[in-house]
């Protein structure tokens, strides 16, 4: 697990400054209590970094070094992977393009967006493919994106970048400090759990299926047996804030769910998990139909006393 925004922010203000953690933790909460606690942690950190004349600006950054609210960031990355380009129409009824890739170095990894059309156009050309080391000039962290656009600059770079790290970065993060886009790991009780709704996918790819009379039909793989999943969610609260969390088919087995199907046995079973706490892993998004922000479990475990312990001692 990698550090969380907050702790990392407090890293580079202490080297920068000279200034002990005990000391910079001090100022952040004083700003905090200041502002009755409207500011965020990682907020009032930057407050901090600012008021002590630390600039995290124009400076050649790692991945992992990167923060969000960051502006004029430079950074090199090897592209792993690039999505189709999407052509929409502005407000003006003009058209433009925007183009999302992930780059990564040997610290993490991270979502680029492309919204100049003459910087998609390396994309267009094949100056720019998977695998290519890239420079990147004058972008801005918008959550935990990079966001690229007509004052910056993306180019080929000469730079050998060895091993990079390729797997999701997963970052602890209290509910209230929740971004779009967050894949996030959060220690939580377990206040409320609904009734699964099922649906049915195609045993080959695991994608939904569509019934067709009496079966069913993949788009990729045609008529097929499908398997039946659940899917349920929950409210999860850590002090912070609460969020509505989604769980598919497999953490609810991972939780303990057994008789999903038989809505008595369902809600007996639900009693087992109310009140309790465990650490939950997953990406944070927007649920398009109550624009708010839901959580969608990847993973859970139990909390391990030793290691709550040891996060209470750290705050």
């Amino acid at each position: 697990m990698v550090q969380s925004n907050y702790e990392r922010i407090i890293e580079k203000i202490s080297k920068a400054s000279g200034l002990e953690r005990g000391e910079i933790e001090r100022r952040v909460e004083a700003k905090r209590e200041k502002l009755s606690g409207l500011i965020s942690k990682d907020g009032a950190a930057q407050v901090i970094a600012s008021e002590l004349g630390i600039s995290f600006e124009n400076e050649k950054l790692k991945i992992d070094e990167l923060l969000p609210g960051m502006r004029k960031v430079n950074t090199i990355g090897k592209v792993i992977n690039i999505f189709p380009i999407i052509t929409f129409k502005t407000k003006k009824g003009e058209e433009s393009k925007v183009v999302n890739l992930w780059i990564a170095d040997e610290t993490a990894n991270i979502k680029v967006v492309l919204w100049d059309t003459n910087l998609i156009e390396l994309i267009e050309r094949g100056k720019i493919a998977e695998g290519t080391v890239v420079q990147i000039s004058n972008a801005s962290m918008r959550d935990n994106e990079l966001h690229l656009g007509s004052f910056s600059e993306i180019k080929p770079s000469e730079e050998s970048l060895g091993e990079v790290k390729t797997e999701k970065v997963v970052r602890k993060k209290n509910i209230g400090d929740f971004k779009i886009g967050d894949n996030v790991s959060s220690r939580a009780f377990i206040l409320q759990v609904f009734e699964p709704r099922f649906f049915h996918v195609c045993p080959e790819c695991n994608k939904k299926v569509v019934q067709e009379g009496e079966g069913f039909s993949c788009t990729q793989h045609g008529k097929v047996i499908p398997q039946k999943r659940a899917v349920s969610s929950l409210v999860l609260d850590d002090g912070t804030n609460s969020i509505r969390a989604v769980l598919f088919h497999e953490s609810l087995l991972k939780l303990g769910f057994s008789q999903m199907e038989d809505a008595g046995k369902f809600a007996e079973e639900k009693e087992n998990f109310l009140g309790r706490e465990m650490i939950f892993t997953g990406n944070v998004r927007n649920n398009t139909y109550f624009n708010t922000p839901e959580f969608i479990i990847e993973d859970l475990r139990e909390a391990n006393p030793d290691e709550i312990i040891s996060e209470l001692e750290k705050q």
